[in-house]
């Protein structure tokens, strides 16, 4: 080897040595600044929000808000989402004007700047969800369909409809169908290292609706696909799961977390007292009003759910796979 090509050999060995390695995520209590400093980006919302004899959904929104307005002085690239029933009781075009608008719709807040909104249940017993899409936009993904993806910094995020998985009188096989093939193909299209995927029934939960077994086909793809977490609303409490396969096996390599928060502002319940709380659930919290805060980096995540009451629950944190 000539001495010019053994000092680019070792110049290059050098460069690779001395790479900054990706910063690991702040925790959610972090100042804004501290999160722009390491370059990661925030996902932060509920589920189960609006309701109109409720000021939960006021103070949730607010807190939001606030969170929102503090990155973005500090230049910090953030997402809201909400995993479903964004307007009680049956999102109708006047529960939505009278009940969301106010809180989360609010003009004045930054939530609808940012919003990426998923549906549920409720949504679909008004006969029909056009007042979720009027009112949301080209943010909720295609009118009937609602499924979609976006990137967040150096993340992928993936919203789906769980409706057509539970709510067989309001979908087809078709739209089952397409759904599933669609999601196959955004996981392989899009080959980010970390992601994640949201939508409104929970697979594994330890609430009064217990887990749904129906939403295995989700997870047996997005498993495959190699996410990372997966954020529900429907009880009305905040759970959040060791890493499972979609067996609900713990599964420390490839598992996914998934955590329940539909705490967004509709009427608080408790966990069922008459069986065990599922296998691998890590931590509950009940009675109490909020939002998860995720700190999203380049390899890594933490979380934390942010209460209405001005504490802050359990922390926690994880790598991609």
């Amino acid at each position: 080897m000539r001495t010019s090509s053994r000092w680019a050999f070792a110049l290059s060995l050098l460069g690779f040595a001395c790479a900054p390695p990706a910063l690991t995520p702040p925790t959610a209590a972090a100042p804004a600044a501290e999160v722009a400093l390491s370059g990661a980006s925030v996902l932060i919302g509920a589920g189960d929000i609006a309701r109109c004899e409720s000021h939960g959904d006021e103070a949730t929104a607010t807190l939001v808000d606030s969170v929102l307005r503090a990155d973005s002085a500090a230049g910090v690239h953030d997402e809201v989402f909400t995993a479903g029933d964004n307007a009680y009781p049956d999102g109708t075009a006047q529960d939505f004007a009278l009940c969301f608008a106010p809180s989360w719709g609010d003009s004045a807040k930054l939530i609808m700047r940012h919003i990426r909104p998923s549906p549920g249940n409720h949504e679909h017993l008004s006969g029909g969800t056009s007042p979720y899409y009027q009112f949301f936009g080209s943010r909720a993904g295609a009118p009937t369909k609602g499924y979609y993806s976006y990137d967040i910094g150096s993340w992928h995020a993936v919203v789906l409809n769980s409706e057509m998985i539970v709510n067989p009188d309001a979908f087809a096989d078709a739209d089952r169908t397409a759904q599933e093939n669609w999601l196959r193909q955004d996981l392989t299209t899009h080959t980010q290292r970390c992601t994640v995927a949201y939508w409104h029934n929970p697979r594994f939960t330890s609430g009064w609706h217990g887990s749904d077994s129906r939403l295995q086909t989700f997870w047996r793809i997005l498993y495959a696909g190699g996410a990372d977490l997966v954020l529900n609303g429907h009880d009305h409490d905040y759970e959040r799961f060791r890493p499972q396969t979609p067996d609900g096996v713990l599964d420390t390599l490839r598992g996914v977390v998934e955590i329940v928060v539909g705490t967004g502002g509709g009427e608080l319940r408790r966990f069922q007292t008459t069986v065990d709380p599922e296998p691998h659930s890590a931590y509950r919290l009940e009675g109490r009003y909020g939002v998860l805060k995720l700190t999203l980096g380049g390899a890594e995540w933490r979380s934390a759910f942010l209460g209405t009451d001005g504490r802050i629950y359990d922390e926690a944190a994880g790598r991609c796979h």
